[in-house]
Formats: structure tokens, C-alpha cells, sequence
């Protein structure tokens, strides 16, 4: 089970490719169009092996228009879920959630500066808009593998000016974080997109600057963290069951198709209702969320399973007041 969404109906209008692997999907949805605050997701059903399992993707933008839109990149070792959303034509139905929001964005700062990886530009990119909109002083870092990768450039740069720095990696360039913290506003505020190992970098520094972790708001990947995703095994003694997870699938996925029933909401590990408590563990556990603080990480005594995996062969996971449903749960 998860936490109760109200599912509706939607149709795919438009797609757009960004650059080679991004692509851009124009949605209109059926019922009552809610607005998303800068930073907000919107979760979508999507099919794999013909299963119904939800993702979540930013919403790109403002959609002043009554439009939604998102950006999905295509992933080669992905779930399945780029796949599907690749795979689809204008004129497709699906289903949406209304619009939710863990990485919402304060306007009370004397100065924001915007990081982002990769496709971790897609909610910095209407938090970057908005605030080019107002008085106030931002600055937009975004780095990304290659020139063709960097994703809403031109209107970027358009709206930001010099207030717009790129970073590429294929040309040696990387962003200071270091520079970045250190002449930063005391009230500043950092808002922050990428790959795990980029916002563990500045989680590190923006302690070591001894700087308010509220003022620090992030969001990072699913699918990144330490090791590569490898298959492993969770074992359950209060139901008596093993499940074996793909290495292509989350581990809350395989709960859920095993029938376990489970709370979850973002899916992205950010707001800690899949969090289960670890028994035992037989390798290495990779938290790739950002639930968790490092020190209750560093316990490893429990995981967000949505994206956090084991590198190795079995992690003993307890269920605490549940009961296996007999029906698989179909998200």
C-alpha cells in the first residue's frame, strides 16, 4: 500500500527533445489543474513488464499555462521508467498525481545561489525563473557532462545573464563549492540538485562553514549513489519471506510486488514514509537518500527503500505491524 493519491486522469500533448537524452513531455490533465510551487514533483504511473509502479518526476516550470510539464532522462541501466516514458507518443493517456513538494523555496533570503548536476536541473530551472523574476540576488550554477547536456540553457541564459554559470566536464570543469560556500551571504541559502556525491560534497562543506543546515536544501537521484546497482536479496522473518531484487528495480519496488504492504510518497528519499529497520546486513548498504542526516546513516540500522540498495548479498529488513497482503500491491 502507499499513502493515498488522488489519481487522475491526463493526456500526453507535446514531446520535446532537450538534448540527446532528455526529453521534454507536455501534459494536460483531465480534472482540476493545481498549480506547483517551484520545486514540486508530480508522481506518474508508468508500465514495467507490464506492471503499473509510480515514478516521480519534477515539474518543469511555472505552467502559468495550465500545463504540466516534465523532463525525463533516458537511462540505458535505468528501472524501466525513462524507458516507458520514451516510448511514448502525443496523444497517450496517463495517470498523474496532483503536485507535491519536498524542495520548496524560501523568499525570504538575502541571497540564493541554485547547483545543478545533470537532469538536476529540472526543479532549479522554474526556482531559477522565479527568482530572476524578483529583486533578489541569484546565481544559477549547473554543471553537466558535455555542452549538448546542459538543458534549458539559452532560456537560462536569457532570464540570468552572468547570474548563469556553466560547468563541463568533458573540458575540465568543475564547479568550487569550496569558493562557492565560503563567499556566500551569512543568510544565504543554497539550494542544491545532482548526484549524491554532489550534495554529500556540500553537505560536508556547509557544516565545515558552520552554517545553518535550514538554510541548506537539496535534492538528489534515485538511481545514484556509491556502487553500482547490483541484485541482492531482503529477507523478512516477521512474514517469513525472502524477496530477490533486480538490479534494475528499487527495493521498495519488490516489497510492493511481493505484497508487502508499504507507505511511500516521493520515492526519491527524501521523505523518510518507506523507512523500514535493518536486522542484519550482509554487505555494504548504500544510502542513496537524503532522508537521513550522515550520522544516522553511519548507524545503519535503517533505509529508506525507495532508493537505497545493498552491495552485497542479503540485508534482513523487520516489517513492523504488518501483515503480507495476498494480492500484490499494483502502486
Amino acid at each position: 500500500m502507499s499513502t493515498k493519491l488522488d489519481w487522475e486522469s491526463a493526456k500526453l500533448v507535446d514531446i520535446a527533445d532537450l538534448t540527446p537524452d532528455i526529453r521534454l513531455f507536455t501534459i494536460k490533465r483531465e480534472g482540476r489543474f493545481v498549480t506547483p510551487s517551484p520545486g514540486s514533483h508530480i508522481n506518474v504511473i508508468v508500465l514495467i513488464d507490464g506492471r503499473p509502479v509510480t515514478r516521480s518526476y519534477s515539474v518543469v516550470g511555472s505552467c502559468r499555462d495550465g500545463l504540466y510539464r516534465i523532463a525525463v532522462k533516458r537511462l540505458a541501466d535505468g528501472r524501466g521508467g525513462s524507458r516507458y516514458m520514451w516510448s511514448l507518443e502525443p496523444g497517450a493517456n496517463l495517470q498523474l498525481s496532483q503536485p507535491a513538494n519536498h524542495f520548496d523555496l524560501g523568499f525570504a533570503a538575502p541571497e540564493y545561489v541554485l547547483v545543478a548536476g545533470g537532469i538536476g536541473i529540472t526543479p532549479i530551472y522554474g526556482m531559477a525563473l522565479t527568482l530572476a523574476a524578483t529583486n533578489v540576488h541569484v546565481k544559477v550554477l549547473y554543471a553537466a557532462r558535455t555542452h549538448t547536456d546542459l538543458a534549458f540553457v539559452a532560456d537560462l541564459r536569457a532570464h540570468l545573464g552572468t547570474r548563469l554559470e556553466t560547468f563541463v566536464a568533458e573540458e575540465n570543469e568543475r564547479i568550487d563549492l569550496h569558493a562557492v560556500i565560503s563567499s556566500m551571504h551569512p543568510d544565504g541559502e543554497l539550494y542544491i540538485c545532482g548526484p549524491i556525491a554532489l550534495l554529500e560534497n556540500a553537505k560536508s562543506l556547509w557544516r565545515s562553514y558552520g552554517r545553518p543546515i535550514e538554510r541548506l536544501r537539496f535534492e538528489t537521484f534515485g538511481n545514484s549513489g556509491r556502487f553500482a546497482a547490483t541484485a541482492f536479496r531482503v529477507e523478512i522473518p516477521r512474514l517469513d519471506l525472502a524477496i530477490d531484487v533486480a538490479a534494475n528495480e528499487t527495493l521498495l519496488d519488490a516489497l510492493e510486488r511481493s505484497g508487502v504492504p508499504m507507505i511511500a510518497d516521493c520515492r526519491r528519499g527524501e521523505c523518510g514514509l518507506c523507512v523500514l529497520p535493518i536486522l542484519k546486513i550482509d554487505g555494504r548498504l548504500d544510502h542513496r537518500d537524503v532522508f537521513f542526516s550522515e550520522e544516522q546513516k553511519a548507524s545503519n540500522d535503517r533505509l529508506c527503500t525507495c532508493v537505497s540498495r545493498v552491495d552485497g548479498e542479503v540485508v534482513t529488513l523487520d516489517v513492523p505491524n504488518r501483515r503480507r497482503s495476498n494480492t500484490p500491491a499494483a502502486n
